[in-house]
């Protein structure tokens, strides 16, 4: 009826997909560690710490701290957040609390009342980012002579 807890801890997710969703309707109390994303449309009270990305939807309701690669808000968040990648506040979205990111976006008719910290990467980070991001994308087949592609490379990198 129960499954051993030593299979579950063998388990690695994948920090690019969503596997555990707080539904609208739903409340939650308590410290949730996801190796994967979590999104929230109901309410949480209690600590997230995710190794993927955690987005707050229009009717999610948060009241604690978050810590994630990237955190969307387009809900309600009553705490301080960590993204260690990138932090994007919808133009419904509200935080009431200090925010530590490396990017920052804010739309227009947000609010947001705390302090910002910006978090320099260095430029290893940055490579080791890169290169992430150009495995997780398909490659464009080559247009143009070399020098098109060299300079295209060049203002990639930049």
């Amino acid at each position: 009826m129960f499954k051993s807890k030593s299979k579950s801890k063998d388990v690695k997710l994948d920090p690019n997909t969503t596997d555990t969703i707080i539904g609208t309707g739903s409340i939650f109390e308590g410290k949730i560690k996801s190796d994967a994303g979590i999104r929230v449309e109901g309410q949480i009270t209690g600590d997230i710490d995710c190794e993927g990305d955690v987005t707050v939807g229009e009717n999610g309701q948060v009241h604690s701290n978050i810590i994630a690669r990237n955190i969307i808000i387009a809900g309600t968040v009553t705490g301080n957040v960590q993204a260690r990648s990138k932090l994007s506040i919808t133009s419904k979205g509200k935080l009431y609390g200090n925010i530590k990111s490396t990017t920052l976006s804010i739309e227009e008719g947000s609010i947001f009342e705390g302090n910002s910290q910006m978090e320099n990467i260095t430029q290893s980070e940055a490579v080791k980012l890169e290169v992430a991001a150009a495995i997780a994308e398909p490659v464009a087949p080559v247009k143009g002579n070399a020098k098109q592609v060299e300079e295209e490379v060049t203002y990639k990198t930049w």
